[in-house]
């Protein structure tokens, strides 16, 4: 954070997870009626593993990428709030477990979104670490490539996403972790606070003295240290919170 950025206003760092964009038209993968409780076997399409060994796996990745609605989603009212918040001139970081990139398109600076799990809005080569577009890769498994392979060196593509089996970025998770440890705010917004390294910020940031505001359907394993849960609507409760925060 810039030294006059915010000059003696709260930090405020908000965790965002998959329940802040289902509101875009995003399924929650985790919630009680998830991808992963429906299907389980579909968890197989973004382990890593899975992916890199089995061609049928690449395949059928591609084309749930192609259908999926990501990439076409629009920002709702929850992402447009917190971009909301930081024109009102407070200083605020998001750190978010989402690939899909919708607080950028709501208009919050590249700088303030600190993204755990990588983006699904680019490619990468496996092995030559050659990156692209991904409606790129997806334009051609529309015109028949089942497993499109990497232009420069052949190698296997895959978004730039950190599938299950995958490590978090280090540095990245590093910076949340100053993050959460600096906050005055820490707002864990449409997570299930189940998912580590990032479930462990909300209790940081409340052992480094933050406020913990925990916005959620369902229960979390941190709504007993936080200071506020709600479990209203993200769409209508979290507008309603920032707007209180701004003031």
């Amino acid at each position: 954070m810039s030294s006059d950025e915010g000059a003696g206003r709260p930090l405020v760092a908000i965790l965002s997870g998959a329940g802040i964009s289902t509101d875009s038209g995003i399924p929650d993968y985790r919630g009680p009626s998830g991808l992963w409780r429906r299907d389980p076997d579909a968890e197989k399409l973004v382990t890593y593993d899975f992916y890199m060994n089995d061609p049928d796996i690449r395949r059928r990745s591609w084309l749930m990428r192609r259908d999926s609605a990501a990439l076409t989603a629009r920002p709702n009212r929850a992402h447009e709030a917190i971009v909301a918040l930081e024109r009102a001139g407070v200083p605020v970081r998001v750190i978010t477990q989402n690939v899909d990139g919708l607080h950028q398109a709501a208009g919050l600076p590249d700088r303030k979104v600190l993204e755990l799990h990588g983006s699904a809005r680019s490619v990468l080569c496996t092995r030559c670490g050659a990156r692209t577009a991904t409606e790129e890769a997806l334009a051609r498994v529309a015109a028949g490539e089942d497993d499109p392979a990497c232009r420069e060196c052949g190698g296997i593509l895959k978004t730039a996403t950190v599938m299950f089996g995958q490590s978090l970025d280090p540095e990245v998770l590093a910076q949340a972790v100053t993050i959460a440890r600096a906050s005055d705010v820490f707002v864990a917004v449409g997570s299930s606070l189940q998912v580590q390294p990032a479930a462990s910020l909300a209790g940081m940031a409340a052992e480094h003295g933050a406020r913990l505001i925990i916005v959620n359907a369902e229960p979390t394993p941190y709504d007993d240290v936080a200071s506020e849960v709600i479990r209203e609507p993200i769409g209508e409760a979290l507008p309603a919170l920032l707007d209180g925060l701004a003031r």
